[in-house]
């Protein structure tokens, strides 16, 4: 038990390295090409890469004769977590543009904080440490995001937007995993985020195939191994780890982000931005640790 726990954490590590990276090769590939482009490349080529995953899913599953999720409901949730998603993404690669690759993955990371305080709007309790996380968010944010004039930068605003985005894409999530097959899901919603972006890409900007072809290493590293390869090591780690160790894995992407912006593209970040990226890791960390009540009654069980 304990090897496969180790693997699975190994798995999602590599998974959190994979998105980390991921803002680097997102902030190169708007050399080649607009956002509305590289989203709808990188999103179609994720879907193009899953398609096996789901057809292999689906012999199995028909093989050993177990009943699957109805089409109808899979298809409406992929839509659905599909067109967040597309808005998500796109805000995310505006805001790079204007913003480091570390400071993006650190903001985004602030999903995490605003899906409990979300809930209070599901009726849903929300703890106190909730409370204490979202405030050492907020100075974090503060130390990291605010310039000398006290005004949040164009590109921070963007992924700000992007995290609570993101934090709606997760309720969303939520919602439907349980009625729909999870790998099915996000195929669909890879599809769906391609076409939304690819539309707005045609209405607002010229797309054309040399740009592609100039820009394939970042578009492919987006694509197949941000969307296919790290979502896939994603849903094997998980599967033999516990949901809140899994996620304490998952958050190291925001300080992969920053490393990788610091040594692939040489983007430093001043101290008092590197004590806001600590404070909202922090807070984000705060978050995620399992109840003292719950810890318990796990033992108990």
């Amino acid at each position: 038990m304990r090897k496969k726990s180790i693997r699975s954490s190994f798995l999602l590590l590599l998974a959190a390295a994979i998105w980390g990276v991921a803002f680097v090769a997102q902030s190169v590939g708007m050399d080649y090409m607009g956002p509305f482009s590289f989203n709808g490349a990188r999103f179609l080529m994720g879907g193009v890469v899953l398609l096996p995953l789901v057809i292999i899913r689906r012999k199995r599953d028909k093989d050993r004769q177990i009943p699957r999720a109805g089409m109808r409901v899979t298809l409406t949730g992929g839509i659905c977590c599909g067109l967040v998603l597309g808005m998500a993404s796109l805000c995310q690669q505006f805001g790079i543009m204007y913003t480091t690759v570390g400071k993006a993955g650190f903001i985004t990371t602030l999903y995490i904080i605003i899906v409990p305080v979300m809930g209070i709007f599901l009726r849903k309790k929300v703890s106190g440490r909730v409370w204490i996380g979202a405030a050492l968010a907020a100075v974090g944010m503060y130390l990291l995001c605010m310039n000398e004039k006290l005004a949040l930068g164009r590109g921070d605003a963007y992924v700000f937007v992007c995290a609570i985005l993101f934090a709606i894409h997760i309720l969303v999530i939520d919602y439907f995993s349980p009625r729909a097959d999870g790998v099915e899901l996000s195929c669909i919603q890879f599809f769906t985020a391609g076409v939304l972006s690819s539309v707005l890409a045609f209405m607002f900007e010229h797309p054309e195939i040399g740009s592609f072809i100039n820009g394939i290493i970042p578009l492919a590293y987006a694509g197949i191994m941000s969307c296919g390869v790290a979502y896939t090591l994603q849903i094997i780690g998980q599967k033999d780890l516990d949901p809140t160790v899994a996620s304490l894995i998952l958050s190291m992407e925001s300080v992969v982000s920053m490393l990788a912006g610091w040594i692939i593209l040489g983007q430093a970040l001043s101290r008092k931005e590197l004590l806001g990226c600590a404070l909202v890791f922090g807070a984000v960390i705060l978050v995620q640790l399992p109840d003292k009540k719950r810890m318990g009654d796990g033992v108990q069980a």
